[in-house]
């Protein structure tokens, strides 16, 4: 069964709460991780390389791929392929090269880049992949692995390709930048009452809050009112923090 772990749960910085977003998913037969935060740092305290790692990107901004600089700190014996959105390549090099870090290239593993979702036949594992509502082009993802199914919704507004990719997930992770009652539709992201209302809508088993605006929630107490609030329209609505682990 799935073991999911939270590397980081922050949007924006990393603060005293945590570090910005990454999670790995842990399956059978490979290593799943879901956006680059700084979190991403702490990979290899969990994963020994020994399975091939699909690293999903699911958009440019700096805190989902601020980390990206530090995957050289892992050993990939069976390597590692970096999941991003069409025409995506170029972008990733730009960042991803000298005098910045060390080029993809240059790693000391073989390092496969795949654009989805014009690649998903490549993976092997079963995934769908949507844009969220968001003001840079976003991707959120359906995956299907171990007879379990978990959907990834990054920064995003309430839309209807979240409620696709959620459709009776056994998880839903979601965006939670904002805080109860706060919308900004300039600048779409999700509050807790939000979130819950996809889960609920999308018939979920359950909802795992994260991605929490730094600024915003400056405290886990500030995390457990937003699971507070999330709870009154969905029950199995719940918080995380670095280092949390579910299993389903």
């Amino acid at each position: 069964m799935p073991k999911i772990i939270f590397l980081g749960t922050n949007g924006w910085y990393d603060s005293e709460t945590g570090n910005t977003i990454s999670i790995l998913v842990q399956t059978e037969h490979y290593d799943i991780v879901l956006d680059a935060g700084y979190g991403i740092w702490k990979l290899g305290q969990y994963a020994n390389g020994e399975k091939p790692v699909y690293l999903f990107i699911s958009h440019f901004h700096i805190d989902h791929i601020a980390g990206m600089h530090t995957i050289a700190l892992n050993t990939f014996s069976k390597g590692l392929s970096i999941l991003i959105q069409d025409g995506g390549t170029e972008l990733l090099n730009r960042i991803i090269r000298l005098p910045y870090t060390i080029p993809l290239e240059d790693l000391p593993f073989e390092t496969t880049i795949l654009e989805v979702p014009q690649r998903r036949e490549d993976l092997p594992f079963k995934a769908e992949f949507l844009p969220m509502l968001h003001p840079v082009f976003t991707l959120g993802v359906r995956l299907e692995v171990d007879g379990k199914v978990i959907t990834y919704c990054p920064d995003t507004g309430y839309c209807g390709n979240a409620l696709k990719l959620a459709l009776n997930a056994d998880l839903l992770i979601a965006d939670c930048a904002y805080k109860p009652n706060e919308v900004d539709v300039a600048w779409p992201h999700l509050n807790p009452e939000m979130a819950a209302r996809i889960a609920n809508e999308a018939n979920v088993k359950k909802l795992a809050l994260t991605h929490f605006d730094a600024k915003r929630y400056e405290t886990i107490r500030h995390r457990q009112e937003a699971e507070n609030k999330a709870k009154e329209t969905f029950e199995n609505s719940y918080l995380t923090t670095d280092g949390m682990i579910l299993e389903l």
